[in-house]
């Protein structure tokens, strides 16, 4: 790695100066805090065994409801529902009033020895691959607290480091709709910053990383703390809050899909913005930047 473009000067024989120039190169700069990186990593295995956890437990009732204190059986919002053709286990995904044929991913996919079976979602996607409630309880509370506790410890470090004002709150500049606009426009033909730029956040992962730290990440905590009856017990206002337990079921799901998505998005971009150099920003908190040679 090269450092920065830098004009640098020889004394010639004559007693004139001579001017050397640098060529373009890279510059490693600070990416991520130690703080960022270790939960970082903490999260990525928290929520990958949470996801296959949920999946197990959502298996158990594979439908979900709006409602205060009671389901409505008969009208789910969302079901995987599985039902016998000709001897055979289909499976169909039932949004509101869509209806679509998902045999073999969910609702009914193959078992060990390859015959259909009714399932929610698929044993690959499952933690334990067989069905088990108690089980899948298990895994998913032990680690939900772990999740929850690497979080707070996130949020806590960022606010006491200023990281969430000096590295993830936009300026008004950055949140106006022609910036915004550029942004997404940049994004779409995968043009990403170079030089300076690149050594900041730009709008659209600051607004990515706050919606994430503030509202998705909270949102599925509480809501999972509000299917807890004993939590309920102790803090009744989570029901009320939420508009009973089908519904914190319900947002919960919502909440983890969001999370999903933001996590495929965030994969594509890394890997068509450089897969070794943001590894190694996360590993080692040093990125790569771009730099330009002194054109005089």
């Amino acid at each position: 790695m090269t450092s920065p473009p830098a004009m640098t000067t020889a004394r010639m024989p004559s007693g004139m100066f001579r001017h050397r120039t640098r060529r373009p190169g890279l510059e490693l700069v600070p990416r991520h805090s130690a703080l960022v990186r270790v939960t970082h990593w903490i999260n990525v295995l928290c929520f990958s065994l949470l996801l296959m956890s949920g999946a197990q437990i959502f298996n158990a009732h594979p439908r979900l409801y709006w409602g205060d204190y009671g389901a409505d059986y008969d009208h789910a919002w969302l079901s995987m529902d599985s039902q016998r053709s000709n001897g055979h286990w289909r499976g169909v995904l039932h949004l509101g009033s869509l209806s679509v044929e998902t045999t073999g991913v969910l609702g009914a996919s193959k078992d060990g020895a390859g015959n259909l079976q009714p399932r929610g979602f698929p044993s690959w996607l499952t933690i334990p691959s067989y069905q088990d409630l108690a089980d899948g309880r298990h895994w998913h509370f032990f680690f939900a607290w772990l999740f929850a506790i690497n979080g707070a410890v996130y949020l806590a470090g960022g606010l006491l480091s200023r990281h969430f004002r000096r590295d993830l709150l936009p300026t008004k500049a950055e949140l106006a709709p022609s910036h915004l606009a550029h942004e997404v426009v940049d994004h779409a033909k995968l043009n990403f910053p170079k030089g300076e730029a690149a050594r900041r956040y730009n709008v659209l992962q600051k607004l990515s990383y706050l919606a994430v730290a503030f509202v998705l990440l909270p949102g599925m905590v509480l809501t999972g703390l509000t299917m807890s009856p004993g939590l309920d017990s102790a803090f009744p206002f989570l029901l009320d809050l939420f508009g009973g337990r089908p519904s914190a079921r319900s947002l919960h799901f919502i909440f983890a899909s969001a999370l999903v998505a933001f996590i495929v998005v965030h994969l594509v971009m890394v890997l068509v913005s450089g897969v070794w150099n943001n590894l190694r920003s996360m590993i080692t908190g040093r990125y790569a930047i771009e730099t330009e040679g002194d054109a005089r």
